[in-house]
């Protein structure tokens, strides 16, 4: 049981590591590069929501939905209270990922004009998928009006689709990453192996890291203790009297 408490710790602390080091990163990036994220317009307003889209899409999408499904393997106390935090994690993702699309479709060009990349495509779905699955978890695992043989049966649906579409978020960032820096180094000659390509290729390695801890604490139950098994069990009879 110490072992497996130990390397739970371990995977956590990773997971915390490298989510700090992508927060930092994507920081950099947007801060430090912002010649890079000029549009067109060359419009200060517009140069804003060009920053702000990798800030949201990166720290508010997939770190804060990360750190939702970690709920679960680290928050002490009790089931609904895990139920809570991670709901109101998840819509909070929601929400800095609808924000996030929506500055990137806030050009001149519109929506029609902005909807025609695989990145963009994929960001999309994405979302879509991570609002009905968010809906789905509300009504599914916080309504107790459901019975619970019906939970039972999506509970592994609810898992597989949380998880895809957290990866499928992360190797959307990555696409998006990969179309910005070809885009810079063909038409405004960033340097390849210069400082900025490097910061986006390490944000894009620090990301597909952080994804395979996430996924990895998502789904080993080897930390788990018959005693919180128990307790789930038998609080669930509880929660559908009430």
């Amino acid at each position: 049981m110490r072992n497996s408490s130990s390397s739970l710790f371990l995977v956590l602390l990773f997971a915390r590591i490298c989510g700090v080091i992508v927060a930092m990163l994507v920081l950099s990036w947007a801060l430090a590069f912002k010649s890079s994220f000029l549009p067109y317009s060359s419009s200060q307003e517009d140069l804003i929501y060009s920053v702000l889209h990798p800030l949201f899409m990166v720290i508010g999408f997939i770190l804060i939905s990360g750190e939702a499904i970690l709920v679960h393997r680290w928050l002490p106390g009790s089931r609904n209270m895990k139920k809570s935090v991670h709901l109101w994690l998840q819509g909070v993702a929601l929400g800095s990922g609808v924000f996030g699309i929506w500055t990137k479709f806030h050009g001149q060009d519109g929506v029609v004009g902005n909807f025609y990349s695989l990145h963009s495509w994929m960001g999309l779905i994405c979302v879509s998928l991570f609002g009905v699955q968010w809906l789905m978890g509300f009504l599914s695992f916080w309504h107790r009006g459901e019975a619970r043989s019906i939970r039972m049966k999506v509970l592994p649906w609810h898992i597989f689709l949380g998880l895809y579409t957290y990866g499928l978020a992360v190797a959307t960032a990555e696409t998006g990453l990969l179309e910005k820096l070809t885009f810079l180094q063909t038409r405004r000659n960033v340097d390849k192996h210069g400082s900025e390509s490097m910061v986006v290729n390490c944000l894009g390695l620090g990301l597909a890291l952080l994804s395979g801890i996430v996924i990895l604490a998502a789904v080993s139950p080897k930390y788990q203790s018959l005693q919180t098994k128990l307790m789930y069990s038998h609080s669930e009879p509880k929660n559908l009297a009430s």
